[in-house]
């Protein structure tokens, strides 16, 4: 089997057995079909696939097992089922967005609720042959957050203080700040007539928390409205799926939820408490390819030895 888990930043493939050996593993540039074009973005992922597969010594698989970025709507998945189908890695394939690699290198069977936040955030949920899930789009899916939009928070919020529109925040010092610049008009300007590459703007999201540390309270609240929206989603995710109230785990991955910022995991964990009391938060550790490879030998009814193979591996 060949499990991909290929994200915005990255994307990681391993060429597996049936029975959970791991023969080879590959890692290569992001998967990024509305930015470079699905074309384009085939090629990037058919090179790690064909590193992948040369060391493991084999030309194709029995199941291909595809976690991928911006596979966020049903009409995405069909297109991009069609695209890898047409590579003839294996003689089966089957494609989910990647925050249900995320959920299924988290739990020990596929049940359970994943929230991503990262560059962008989403959620997804299974229980039962279900899935509950976002489009995960952007403001035009009510989506709030992720890095990229925390960023944006951050310097809407410290331009307007600067010039009087708004509560007086920290931020305008910090922001500046993080790139060697006296003030906010100064950023603005490299901004905008990019100086500073569009890229780096991620860069400020680290500042915001460290600002919010510090005990700003404009950044405090930008976090807070952070974990509000996690909360609602898994809520939302967990009552769909009928799992309000039974014990469930809560998957939490993505950079900015890996750094375990303390006042974001604090805040999540309390509006769970109350909100979804049956809920089990964890930080993902594990690599999201492992997920994939799980949801594979899901698809193939392996038995639970080749899913500790599998695990061992990877651990």
């Amino acid at each position: 089997m060949l499990a991909i888990d290929a994200g915005n930043s990255k994307t990681d493939v391993a060429v597996a057995t049936t029975d959970g050996a791991v023969l080879a593993t590959a890692r290569g540039e992001g998967f990024r079909p509305p930015a470079v074009g699905t074309d384009r973005a085939m090629q990037s992922l058919t090179r790690t696939v064909t590193r992948a597969f040369t060391r493991a010594g084999v030309t194709a698989v029995d199941h291909v097992s595809a976690c991928l970025a911006n596979a966020d709507l049903p009409v995405e998945e069909e297109e991009l089922t069609t695209a890898l189908t047409a590579r003839a890695w294996g003689r089966t394939v089957e494609v989910r967005n990647d925050t249900f690699a995320v959920l299924r290198a988290g739990v020990t069977e596929p049940r359970g609720v994943a929230v991503v936040c990262g560059a962008g955030i989403n959620c997804v949920g299974m229980h039962d042959g279900r899935t509950a899930r976002f489009p995960a789009l952007g403001r035009i899916s009510g989506d709030w957050g992720g890095g990229w939009h925390l960023s944006e928070e951050a310097l809407w919020h410290a331009a307007r203080a600067d010039d009087g529109r708004g509560a007086p925040t920290a931020l305008t010092r910090t922001l500046p700040a993080h790139f060697g610049l006296p003030h906010m008009p100064a950023l603005i300007e490299a901004l905008h007539l990019e100086r500073i590459a569009p890229a780096r703007r991620h860069e400020l999201t680290p500042v915001l928390f460290t600002t919010a540390a510090d005990g700003d309270p404009v950044a405090r609240a930008i976090v807070d409205r952070q974990a509000d929206e996690i909360v609602a989603l898994v809520t939302v995710a967990l009552t769909r799926l009928d799992l309000l109230t039974e014990e469930t785990p809560v998957l939490l991955g993505g950079s900015v939820l890996a750094a375990r910022h303390p006042q974001l995991d604090t805040r999540i964990r309390t509006l769970l408490t109350d909100k979804a009391p049956k809920a089990v938060p964890q930080v993902v550790s594990q690599s999201p390819v492992l997920g994939a490879a799980l949801l594979a030998l899901d698809h193939l009814n392996a038995p639970q030895e080749a899913q500790t193979r599998l695990r061992t591996h990877f651990d």
